[in-house]
């Protein structure tokens, strides 16, 4: 199948029950059986249900997996990833990445003896300074949040390959419609389906996808025991939203553009931050790796003031001031207080993520409105 029909069919068949087309949400905790073990594939629904299978067999299909495992977050499906290591083990992780993955890392995993070295990862070939005996995983955003930085997926696999390290992407800004790692090489791909795969704001929910079973066991393992998993009603939205992932991504994608474009053209704009530009850094990696650049924007105002960005924001009227990303309404947001608020600011400023950066979630609305809605709000 072409990836616009895989959202649609892939991984599905109609219920075996009464031959429902989309899945039925099983709101069941438990199941009958006819004998101890006796039952028909399912026992107790925080090992297995089958609204979350049906989710699970399409997160596979679309990102060319065989495996895929549901989870109640994004941050639970990368905290399952984490317990795939032990006290000691290494992290070689982009320095430009979502404050909540940050955060886990570092408060709660450092405190269990694991190590986490943050790089900037624009040039894939220094990674390999940084990997030693003790590494175990390389973890990548790209595009990263909220910088738009490209991280060369097809370089990083190679030296995750010769070194024998897991190498895992997380593919939340591209989605598996602009970009499948797995395809480039990644062992592990992780998404918060929460943002362009539930695609309508009404869902908290996370996806890993992976080709190799003997991997896949274990996170299945660590799924399981952990218990961090989607409710049925959840599962059912995931997979309605995936259905029109495919004509919501090209919409994401053409606005996007479209208000990228008005902001590098403004007079009171310093920088604008989106792969599509040919000066972005690794725009030349993007075109490659990617087949769009996506609905993401980030920019900063001339004078770099705190207080002209937070005006700008409370001033939008259709962007609506708000976390996360990925829904069909455009969403506005202010990383430094926000979403990497629990990045130390001199840490955060290094990486570009300053006073005046905002971040821009472009959604599938009329591309004038969105234009004329920016050009009253900066004024």
């Amino acid at each position: 199948m072409k990836f616009n029909t895989k959202t649609i069919h892939g991984g599905q068949k109609p219920d075996a029950a009464y031959g429902a087309i989309m899945p039925p949400i099983y709101q069941t905790s438990t199941f009958a059986q006819s004998t101890p073990g006796g039952h028909k594939g399912y026992e107790y629904a925080r090992s297995a249900n089958p609204t979350r299978h049906a989710l699970e067999e399409a997160f596979a299909s679309i990102e060319n997996g065989k495996f895929g495992l549901a989870f109640g977050s994004g941050l639970a499906a990368i905290d399952a990833v984490l317990k795939l290591l032990k006290p000691g083990d290494e992290v070689v992780s982009t320095n430009d990445l979502y404050g909540g993955t940050y955060r886990l890392f570092t408060k709660i995993y450092e405190d269990f003896g694991i190590r986490f070295n943050f790089i900037g990862m624009q040039n894939a070939k220094h990674i390999e300074d940084y990997i030693t005996d003790k590494t175990k995983l390389i973890w990548v955003e790209t595009p990263t949040n909220p910088m738009m930085n490209i991280i060369d997926i097809v370089t990083t696999a190679n030296i995750a390959k010769k070194h024998k390290v897991l190498f895992a992407v997380d593919n939340t800004f591209a989605t598996p419609y602009l970009q499948q790692p797995l395809e480039l090489g990644a062992d592990i791909v992780m998404h918060s389906a929460t943002k362009y795969l539930g695609g309508h704001s009404d869902l908290v929910m996370g996806a890993l996808i992976v080709k190799d079973k003997e991997l896949a066991d274990r996170l299945y393992f660590i799924q399981n025991a952990s218990g961090a998993i989607c409710g049925p009603q959840d599962a059912f939205l995931g997979l309605r939203g995936i259905k029109t992932l495919h004509v919501r991504m090209q919409r994401h994608c053409e606005n996007g553009r479209a208000v990228a474009e008005y902001l590098e053209n403004h007079p009171k704009i310093e920088n604008v931050y989106w792969p599509g530009f040919k000066h972005h850094p690794n725009h030349n990696i993007a075109k490659v790796q990617m087949t769009d650049f996506g609905g993401m924007v980030s920019f900063t105002t001339k004078g770099n003031n705190y207080e002209a960005s937070i005006k700008i924001v409370e001033n939008l009227k259709i962007f609506t001031l708000a976390e996360s990303l990925g829904g069909v309404e455009s969403l506005a947001g202010h990383p430094a207080s926000m979403t990497h608020a629990s990045i130390p600011k001199e840490e955060r400023e290094k990486i570009g993520v300053v006073d005046s950066l905002i971040r821009l979630s472009v959604g599938i609305e009329d591309e004038a409105d969105l234009i004329a809605d920016l050009k009253q709000a900066i004024g």
